[in-house]
């Protein structure tokens, strides 16, 4: 290890706990704790400053400039924020990137396809860590944030997945439905912690026009007795949507059903006779690039689909009404909006308005 590196790890290693544990509830905050040159910070304009995230209050005492994105839809949110040049590297990808966040996402280091190990994320000198899920900052997953914070380095997790129970070994369940304000709530926490708070509100306002247009033409009458079914991955035991997830935003968004609206677990495996048996109108396919899992890809699932008995004569396969969409888009992220948009269009092409 470099002489510089390991001064930095000593320096980890004796920090203070930047993160402290604290009794809310699963909402975000931000507050400043002092002004500038007040003493209490680094000097930096508005710092330090306290989100209260998932329970604990993250504290940072100036714009972080280190980052590490942990999981694809956290990084996809930094890139879109414009702080691709605050990050030391990401990990765990689904999907390729939209297009206008490549060149600047080729410029941050890639630790691992999937989870990273702790000590490779701490040889990038890490000053804040995020990721999207809460198990790969828990045990068995790169760390524990309890980890990284007797270390000094503040953490922060999506609190779409904070909202929902994660204990078992499920995918978890939600007692109350996933909405696009959670999800624009995390935008404008990371811009509060990295100090560029237009640019957040500018992301949101951008995100929110994009839903309002994709309803625009949907004939809701006819949206009402539209029925869509939602496969993430998985051949021989199918991980399908839930109600309250990505999918139920979407669903929800255009006034549709859920065959499998009946339950709160987030991706709850399901058999395919089950699937048949509700024989819904669409099925919306994640188009996935990892290889973890079988039937990843859009064409693997319809492969599946229109060899397998059970389910080649539902009625969507046999008219084939798919709806690709991305990893991302199926899991609480900004790219849920796509997910939005393209359900839309082919809603919209199935049942337009009179």
């Amino acid at each position: 290890m470099p002489i510089a590196r390991l001064a930095r790890r000593t320096t980890l290693l004796l920090a203070g706990a930047l993160l402290l544990t604290g009794c809310g509830g699963q909402g975000t905050t931000a507050t400043q704790d002092g002004a500038a040159g007040s003493g209490s910070g680094s000097g930096a304009a508005g710092y330090p400053r306290t989100v209260t995230n998932c329970g604990q209050k993250v504290r940072v005492d100036a714009p972080p400039q280190r980052a590490v994105s942990l999981n694809q839809g956290t990084t996809e949110i930094m890139l879109s924020l414009g702080l691709g040049d605050r990050m030391a590297g990401t990990a765990t990808w689904t999907d390729p990137l939209p297009r206008a966040l490549e060149k600047e996402n080729a410029k941050v280091e890639r630790l691992a396809d999937n989870n990273p190990s702790f000590e490779k994320v701490l040889d990038t000198e890490p000053d804040f860590v995020l990721s999207s899920f809460e198990s790969t900052l828990g045990k068995g997953g790169v760390a524990t944030r309890a980890q990284f914070e007797k270390l000094g380095v503040p953490t922060y997790v999506s609190p779409s997945d904070c909202a929902k129970d994660n204990t078992g070994d499920t995918d978890g369940s939600r007692a109350t439905p996933l909405t696009m304000e959670d999800i624009y709530g995390e935008i404008r926490d990371l811009a509060a912690v990295f100090g560029v708070e237009e640019r957040g509100a500018a992301l949101v306002t951008s995100l929110k026009e994009r839903m309002d247009k994709a309803v625009a033409g949907i004939d809701t009458e006819k949206a009402k007795d539209t029925t869509f079914l939602y496969w993430f991955a998985n051949s021989e035991a199918p991980y399908m949507g839930g109600c309250c997830g990505a999918p139920g935003i979407i669903t929800r968004t255009l006034g549709a059903e859920n065959v499998f609206d009946s339950t709160h677990d987030e991706w709850p495996q399901i058999n395919w006779e089950t699937v048949a048996d509700r024989n819904p109108d669409f099925l919306v396919i994640g188009d996935l690039s990892r290889k973890s899992e079988t039937a990843e890809t859009a064409a693997k699932k319809i492969e599946f689909l229109e060899t397998n008995p059970v389910t080649r004569n539902m009625d969507a396969v046999k008219h084939r009404r798919y709806v690709r969409l991305s990893g991302q888009a199926m899991n609480p992220s900004i790219r849920t909006v796509e997910g939005v948009e393209r359900v839309a269009a082919a809603l919209r092409a199935h049942a337009p308005a009179a």
